[in-house]
């Protein structure tokens, strides 16, 4: 028991979830990169509020405002497009690793207030995104079986980070390595120009000589 206890608390740390707000005009557009193992579930909670002059602060946004989230792979597809309310949540599975890209705007530019949208984004990703409290009264686990499951969930998820990471270190290599052979290339052009230009001046040079009947 004691053991189990110990590698909850360790992989506990490696949780992965990022929260902010940021601040939106009337037609601009936020995006955000998150990067993601393949098969990796993601979960996204925000709460729009909107800027009232009146008392100089943020208050809960109007009725029928929204936000729309659009998200989209590292292969540039669309993974959701969605018009959600100025609260909610908004959830996908990514297919591919790689960089993710989240953009949020308003669905509406009519707003009640004249000012900026202040909108709070909570994003979740892997095992972290799954709500325990549910599975448990779903499956109805004991207390024993639930910490179990989280870590046979956070090993997986770290597994997938694992290869995501050997994927990343094998695009970098390949880059380095295509770098490395365009840079080799690049002198030997170099050296190529140099030694075509200097026989072009020698060249040159004895042709202009000849003409002026100096050798």
């Amino acid at each position: 028991m004691a053991w189990t206890t110990f590698l909850f608390v360790l992989f506990s740390t490696l949780l992965t979830a990022s929260a902010l707000y940021f601040h939106i005009g009337e037609t601009e557009k936020k995006c955000f990169i998150e990067e993601i193992p393949d098969e990796t579930m993601v979960v996204g909670n925000y709460k729009v509020e909107i800027f009232d002059k009146n008392i100089n602060d943020f208050v809960p946004t109007v009725y029928g405002l929204g936000m729309l989230v659009e998200i989209r792979d590292p292969d540039d597809k669309i993974v959701l497009s969605r018009t959600y309310a100025a609260e909610g949540r908004f959830t996908f599975t990514s297919h591919s690793a790689g960089e993710h890209i989240i953009c949020l705007n308003s669905n509406s530019t009519a707003w009640l207030y004249a000012g900026q949208l202040r909108v709070h984004l909570d994003i979740s990703v892997g095992e972290h995104a799954v709500d325990y409290q549910q599975v448990q009264a779903k499956d109805k686990l004991s207390e024993l079986q639930l910490r179990i499951r989280q870590l046979l969930d956070q090993v997986e998820q770290i597994t997938k980070e694992q290869n995501y990471q050997r994927y990343r270190e094998e695009r970098f290599r390949q880059t380095s390595e295509s770098t490395n052979q365009r840079v080799l290339w690049w002198s030997i052009a170099q050296t190529l120009i140099l030694l075509l230009t200097g026989f072009w001046q020698m060249q040159h040079l004895k042709s202009f000589f000849q003409a002026k009947k100096l050798v």
